[in-house]
């Protein structure tokens, strides 16, 4: 049986690693829309439309997501920008989330509103710039 309190005494350091990850897979998308890396993008976005405006969200908010800059500031904003991307590109195909390629916004809708309240955990920026303050 696992103690619960050596599972507490980590949690923090988990919502550190939860944040880095998510960082990290959702600047992809950004790298991919703006670069066309690790792979090809559908097609040339132009930065000020809404793709390429998403793309430049993606990349510069995952940025501060893994760093944990700002954390919180940048979760409201990508959470909101993944429930339109979910609502606006996904709904309008089919109800439900699988058969519409929408689970993963919703993932990132909801993992970005946990960062809102939980914040970026003991391994981030902002918690360096707290303790100097």
């Amino acid at each position: 049986m696992i103690k619960t309190s050596a599972l507490t005494a980590w949690s923090p350091k988990v919502l550190s690693i939860f944040r880095i990850v998510t960082g990290l897979l959702f600047i992809q998308h950004g790298t991919q829309k703006i670069f066309s890396f690790p792979a090809e993008a559908r097609g040339p976005f132009e930065l000020m439309t809404q793709m390429g405006i998403g793309g430049v969200l993606e990349l510069v908010g995952g940025a501060l997501i893994i760093l944990g800059l700002f954390t919180r500031p940048t979760a409201f904003i990508l959470s909101g920008m993944m429930a339109v991307a979910y609502w606006q590109f996904h709904a309008p195909g089919d109800v439900y989330p699988l058969n519409n390629g929408g689970e993963l916004a919703i993932m990132y809708c909801f993992a970005f509103l946990y960062l809102i309240f939980a914040g970026p955990g003991p391994w981030s920026v902002d918690a360096l710039l707290r303790k100097r303050a």
